[in-house]
């Protein structure tokens, strides 16, 4: 069974993405610069050249993308970075640091901003590593926007300070951390959750501090969805959601609602929006026909049952589903390109309810 959310939530939710249908996206030389942290649900390519097993840079993955290429994306089209990116008015998001060219010091598009984020990273550094191989964490993240930086630096001369400033810093990071404190994979067994927890909170508190250092002011923090219900956990418990994970999911977001919270009363001009991803799925999973979504168990594309036993990889014969816009998740751990476009839109422009205490949008403005 799925998480429950009130109906109240639920009415709030529906009114949010009614009023963004005929949404147009700011599409003029003021949208901010964008520096994208994170982890698979914010990866455009980072991993490509990695020596990594979470890759999708293989068809099916990217089916709906441009001439249907697959980028890297955990996606069958754009993912949740790319959504809000184009709500601040650009195409997509913009590149990975890590290229096949390392182009990362190009000026035309290092002054639109830099994508550091990897798929199956985490906060803490061994995260990933045993389930994925090679993965940049976050620390080393927040070391490639100090090389950044230093360009910047070198381009924009004392203007620097300013542009960072008023960019915009994403992060989607931390469901890998639970997935593997669950999985024995956090090489931290002596420490039970709530202790685990407290280790992530203190190194991502030191890691935000880092990039506020490096001139960051706006935070845009997306928390953690409900893994418990992602098909890759509920193919291997009867269908069913894992409430333990889910837990964790909750006790994670209302850590870092505090942290941010002593974050913002430390630091002059801090300036935070986090976005409560866990609400937001939940509502898609129990009201899920109100938003033309038929299937929330099983993932569109992988393999085994619920499709959730195996990645989209169609050279392994991953079997790919034809109404992709009905589906809630893409493959077995990550959403669809539809509900990336629900969530960015909530994100973008929700109440209080959703993303507190301002939304993205506000936060892109403030000053």
């Amino acid at each position: 069974m799925a998480p429950f959310v009130s109906s109240e939530y639920a009415l709030v939710f529906l009114s949010v993405l009614f009023s963004l249908a005929m949404h147009v996206a700011h599409g003029n030389n003021d949208a901010p610069p964008l520096f994208i942290f994170g982890d698979s649900t914010f990866d455009v390519g980072t991993n490509n050249v990695l020596r990594s097993g979470a890759r999708a840079n293989f068809p099916y993955n990217g089916i709906d993308f441009y001439h249907s290429l697959p980028t890297g994306r955990f996606s069958n089209g754009f993912n949740t970075a790319d959504q809000i990116a184009r709500l601040l008015g650009y195409q997509q998001s913009p590149p990975p640091f890590l290229t096949k060219k390392n182009e990362f010091n190009s000026k035309n598009k290092i002054l639109k901003g830099v994508n550091f984020a990897s798929g199956g990273s985490g906060i803490l550094p061994e995260t990933g590593s045993a389930a994925w191989g090679e993965v940049v964490f976050f620390e080393k993240q927040v070391k490639q926007f100090a090389l950044v930086r230093a360009s910047l630096n070198g381009l924009l001369g004392y203007k620097a300070d300013s542009f960072v400033s008023k960019s915009l810093f994403l992060i989607s990071v931390g469901s890998n951390d639970l997935f593997d404190f669950a999985s024995n994979h956090s090489g931290s067994i002596r420490l039970n959750a709530e202790q685990y927890l407290g280790l992530v909170q203190v190194t991502y508190y030191s890691h935000l501090k880092k990039l506020y250092d490096l001139g960051a002011r706006k935070f845009g923090i997306i928390s953690v969805a409900p893994i418990g219900c992602c098909p890759a956990i509920t193919s291997g418990n009867g269908g069913q959601c894992v409430k333990a994970l889910n837990d964790f999911a909750v006790a994670f977001h209302s850590a870092t609602q505090v942290l941010l919270q002593k974050l913002s009363s430390e630091l002059d001009g801090f300036r935070y929006s986090l976005a409560d991803s866990f609400v937001m799925t939940t509502i898609l999973l129990n009201i899920s026909s109100s938003f033309g979504l038929k299937e929330t168990k099983a993932a569109c594309c992988g393999s085994g049952y619920l499709n959730g036993q195996g990645g989209c990889i169609k050279a392994q014969n991953a079997s790919l589903c034809n109404n992709r816009e009905e589906f809630l998740f893409w493959d077995w751990f990550h959403p669809t390109e539809k509900v990336s476009e629900l969530a960015a839109k909530t994100i973008f422009e929700g109440g209080n309810d959703f993303v507190s205490p301002i939304n993205f949008s506000q936060l892109a403005s403030s000053y």
